[in-house]
């Protein structure tokens, strides 16, 4: 299995025929979600194999809730473990939030508070969840649209799990600027703060301004022009990790899809290439 680089869409049934069916594919990889796949047979378990027969995979999880009170899912990490087995993933990464309490499932993306209480439960769950996967994760800063009892700054507080779990980072440069905006911070004070070399995948994607001063991650919509320039000048400061083109719905007609993951390239390779020359 070639090694997960350059930049990937997810895999989505809406974009699935289309994907396979590419030839001299400018995507690089696909991402999954494993809960929309685990256990999937007939029509979409054949086009899964498919798929992952003409790309590398990485798989991004939606429910792991890493910041919940109750124990771990044990049944839901055996599944997993399993699933990486069949269809070789090389990153896993999760969300930076908690999705449930009491198996009560919310089905958004919650803030965890910025705590060092918090700082501690979480980085002994990634643990734990690194102990079963026998791997290492990556986690994602997340999009939120009010802070939860802060006592640390979010920057700091992501750096403390990093390091507490012995885990990599999921940057969402996308997520930073929708932060930025809402919150009223400098994005890329924000990036500079966190520890860059823990980096080992990014995420971009569009997002939609409902308000003067709210924007929404809404995954539904073309990267803007500053997000772009927030992407370029990130990743001036990483070595080379894969990107991934995220979008879940309101899908455009497929070239214009593959025009956005060519931008991102284009990118990537102008700014890691003159690394590399240097």
């Amino acid at each position: 299995m070639p090694a997960v680089s350059g930049v990937g869409i997810g895999l989505r049934r809406d974009l699935a025929d289309e994907i396979i069916a590419l030839e001299n594919s400018p995507i690089r990889f696909l991402e999954c979600a494993p809960e929309n796949w685990m256990g999937v047979g007939g029509y979409w378990g054949k086009k899964l194999r498919q798929a992952a027969e003409h790309y590398p995979f990485n798989c991004h999880g939606l429910s792991l809730s890493l910041g919940s009170p109750e124990p771990l899912d044990h049944i839901f990490l055996q599944r997993l473990k399993k699933f990486f087995a069949d269809f070789p993933v090389q990153i896993y990464s999760e969300h930076l939030s908690f999705t449930k309490c009491d198996n009560a499932h919310t089905y958004e993306l919650l803030p965890m508070p910025f705590r060092s209480d918090a700082v501690r439960h979480v980085a002994g769950r990634i643990r734990e969840v690194q102990e079963i996967l026998e791997r290492q994760i990556a986690i994602e800063n997340v999009s939120y649209y009010t802070p939860v009892a802060p006592e640390l700054g979010e920057a700091e507080f992501i750096a403390a799990i990093l390091k507490e779990a012995d885990c990599k980072l999921l940057l969402d440069v996308n997520n930073v600027f929708v932060n930025a905006f809402n919150h009223g911070y400098d994005a890329r004070g924000f990036i500079s703060a966190l520890p860059l070399d823990r980096v080992a995948y990014i995420h971009m994607a569009g997002h939609e301004q409902r308000t003067p001063d709210l924007i929404i991650d809404t995954h539904g919509e073309p990267i803007i022009d500053p997000v772009y320039e927030l992407f370029e000048w990130t990743i001036e400061r990483l070595h080379p990790v894969p990107v991934l083109l995220e979008r879940d719905y309101n899908f455009p007609e497929f070239p214009d899809l593959l025009a956005e993951v060519s931008r991102l390239q284009a990118i990537a390779s102008k700014v890691w290439h003159q690394q590399a020359a240097a």
